[in-house]
């Protein structure tokens, strides 16, 4: 495991200095680093692995998924943003999953003890993994003057991820968390929307009921409807005090996101995983959250690439400037 400062190259893009009015992009305000971080500042970690892929016998490519995000980041306009930080990569070495997911965790904590809620960039859902470890952190600080923080794991995903072989691979990450909070008492409800029931076993169904997960499958979510799956997404938020968000981009359509190591023949729409997400990130509780999945070697004219960007660019989190 290497943690490697960031290349910079990435971050260029479409200079309109010429124009009048505000025409900064992303790469015109980025910082480097991971310490002095202002409060709720925007703020980006990448996890370059796909160890946790190929363990669980799925394409891999997913390395490459920070640097691609980040690439397509870069030219996105500024709007409210003055500026955002890119806290480096935590780089998955000689397959050593568990020491990388490890050095996440300990990158999470650090940036979430400056008051700031990141976003992570996978990589495959093995992020998961080591995103909760550095939440983990912050939330055994956080109880000192509140115990029993109820935590909730919102996974639009289309597969549990709640596989219980070992060693952990792409498929466990949801699994190891529940065990986890089960050793540490920590109240835990996993939520599982958008998934798809031609890509999972009975037993992964039976496990997911074992741990009484909210589950909402594809078919259920191609719209937000009359309000009901709000008012769904409402109540669990209103259980918890702390939620952390991840996003598998193959919950989406393979039409929309080929470039994942499993398309979804189905999926659910990207409008759909953008209020959600949305609606999660303005609850107030959204600590951190993750976007999982991308590979760069499957992905058709940096499409999913795209979309991601796009997330991502919605759920970092900003300070109120008075300049822009």
């Amino acid at each position: 495991m290497t943690d490697l400062k960031i290349d910079l190259s990435i971050w260029s893009g479409r200079d309109d200095s010429a124009e009048s009015g505000d025409v900064r992009r992303l790469f015109q305000i980025v910082k480097i680093g991971a310490q002095g971080l202002p409060e709720r500042a925007a703020a980006l970690i990448g996890f370059a692995s796909d160890a946790g892929v190929e363990r669980n016998k799925g394409r891999v490519g997913a390395a490459q998924g920070p640097f691609a995000i980040k690439k397509r980041m870069a030219g996105l306009p500024a709007h409210h943003f003055s500026e955002i930080w890119d806290c480096g990569d935590v780089i998955c070495e000689n397959g050593d999953l568990e020491s990388a997911q490890l050095a996440l965790g300990v990158k999470v904590a650090g940036v979430m003890r400056q008051g700031v809620h990141p976003v992570v960039l996978g990589g495959g859902h093995e992020v998961a993994w080591g995103t909760y470890l550095g939440l983990k952190t912050w939330l055994v600080a956080q109880q000192t003057d509140q115990p029993n923080r109820r935590l909730l794991v919102l996974n639009l995903d289309a597969h549990f991820d709640l596989r219980t072989s070992r060693p952990a691979n792409s498929g466990t990450a949801f699994d190891q968390i529940a065990q986890d909070c089960t050793n540490d008492h920590r109240p835990l409800q996993y939520a599982c929307w958008g998934v798809s029931k031609l890509a999972n076993t009975p037993a992964l169904y039976a496990r997911a009921a074992s741990l009484r997960t909210d589950v909402v499958e594809d078919t259920a979510l191609q719209s937000i409807g009359d309000g009901a799956l709000i008012q769904r997404l409402d109540r669990l938020l209103a259980d918890a005090d702390d939620v952390y968000l991840t996003i598998d981009l193959d919950v989406l359509p393979a039409s929309v996101a080929p470039g994942v190591s499993a398309p979804a023949a189905y999926g659910v729409p990207l409008a759909v995983i953008e209020a959600i997400a949305l609606h999660v990130k303005n609850s107030g509780k959204m600590r951190i959250a993750d976007i999982a999945e991308l590979n760069p070697r499957l992905d058709i004219d940096d499409q999913t690439a795209r979309v991601a960007a796009r997330l991502a660019w919605l759920l970092m989190d900003h300070r109120i400037s008075s300049s822009h």
